[in-house]
């Protein structure tokens, strides 16, 4: 029996029904959904803002106690980084990812797919996989699809994401389709390993569930047909790779709002690495589920801070001698203690204390964000709260 036989066997084979990985709606609102998806470290309520923490850290100095005091319910790290350092291996031997970073909540891990897009400097495409140069040292690597999924089992995330190629847009019609194509079969191997994974005595969570990922770049013919082709294989949950990598904002909504007919009602609906506050709600309006971004922790160090008000760039002059919080109806650390004036001095003068305040406060009103939209929805009201602030959001702050 050949790789492909035994990879299609184990895909077909029959399986006993899994403990985690139910995925409840609870309500809905157009195509805004409300929903709770059960794992083995816990339930997630959606839709849900998943904090940033590429190397198993907050940039920005937030360790796991205070994520907890910002609401964070899912942390996010990366495969690749980890694997450079300190080593999967490493971080598997001291019993899993949230042991090792004190983090009792669920942790999805990307599957080193985007280095992939990142990295087209050091890479190469073959169909067993992709070969990279360490961004570190330049040391010679290679990953395919059992390898990313060895990894992740390993750092025992609660959500594993599948290996896929994230393609630049614009990028050629026929490269795409070639490559969704591959992506496809990369998938089928995931899948395949993934279950022979957690079955292993050595697994440390054998509950560890696969989300694909559906590309295609900027072409709604091609994500529709890759969507259809990866829903078969019956995943707890799905994504939409591949956008907020260069496309206009509307190419980015139009993707979205073609391939979610397409995708399971009875799934988690992830959109990778997006966005702003505004383009949460419109994802949310259009039926995705799950959220992750740099973005609030990577502005905040900048002293660029969301607030209910609109965006504002704390360096400006007029804040220096501003006494108020980021936002008197915010609840975070940062505006229940400091002023705009104090945080303002700390960030120009380059004091980390500073940079942590902003980055708290702008996790918290991400996760405050989902909250609020989670209850909008719970009580019929989400239309009006999306009226109300998708626009506003984005706007600059004149408070």
């Amino acid at each position: 029996m050949n790789q492909d036989q035994m990879i299609q066997e184990e895909i077909n084979a029959p399986k006993p029904i899994p403990r985690y990985g139910k995925f409840d709606v609870l309500a809905r609102q157009g195509r805004a959904r409300r929903g709770v998806l059960h794992t083995v470290h816990g339930d997630i309520q959606t839709p849900v803002f998943m904090n940033v923490g590429t190397c198993a850290a907050i940039k920005g100095g937030v360790n796991t106690m205070q994520l907890r005091d910002l609401d964070c319910q899912v942390e996010l790290s990366n495969t690749y980084h980890l694997h450079l350092r300190p080593g999967d291996r490493l971080i598997h031997n001291m019993g899993g990812i949230r042991k090792f970073m004190n983090w009792d909540g669920p942790v999805l891990t990307d599957s080193g797919g985007f280095q992939v897009f990142s990295l087209s400097s050091l890479r190469k495409i073959t169909e067993e996989g992709v070969r990279f140069a360490s961004h570190i040292d330049g040391k010679r690597i290679f990953m395919g699809p059992e390898e990313s999924m060895q990894i992740q089992s390993n750092l025992a995330s609660t959500i594993a994401m599948a290996f896929d190629e994230c393609i630049e847009n614009p990028a050629p019609y026929n490269y795409v389709k070639e490559s969704c194509a591959r992506t496809v079969r990369w998938l089928q191997r995931c899948k395949a390993e993934m279950a022979r994974l957690n079955t292993l005595p050595d697994t440390i969570n054998p509950d560890q569930l696969l989300f694909g990922i559906n590309q295609g770049s900027t072409y709604e013919d091609l994500r529709i047909e890759h969507m259809k082709r990866i829903a078969e294989l019956d995943l707890p949950g799905y994504a939409i790779g591949g956008l907020a990598v260069g496309e206009k904002t509307e190419d980015m909504y139009r993707i979205i709002d073609a391939v979610e007919p397409y995708m399971p009602q009875e799934k988690p609906r992830y959109l990778m690495g997006v966005g702003t506050p505004c383009n949460i709600l419109e994802a949310v309006h259009l039926g995705v589920d799950f959220f992750d971004c740099v973005m609030p922790s990577r502005n905040a160090r900048h002293g660029n801070i969301f607030t209910w008000h609109g965006k504002m760039n704390l360096c400006n002059e007029k804040y220096a001698e501003d006494g108020r919080p980021f936002d008197k109806d915010c609840g975070c650390p940062a505006c229940r203690h400091y002023s705009r004036s104090y945080v303002r001095h700390l960030i120009k003068a380059k004091e980390a204390v500073g940079m942590q305040l902003a980055v708290m406060h702008n996790l918290y009103f991400y996760n405050n964000l989902t909250r609020r939209i989670r209850e909008a929805l719970d009580e019929g009201r989400f239309e009006e709260f999306y009226q109300k602030y998708h626009i506003k959001l984005g706007e600059r702050s004149e408070d």
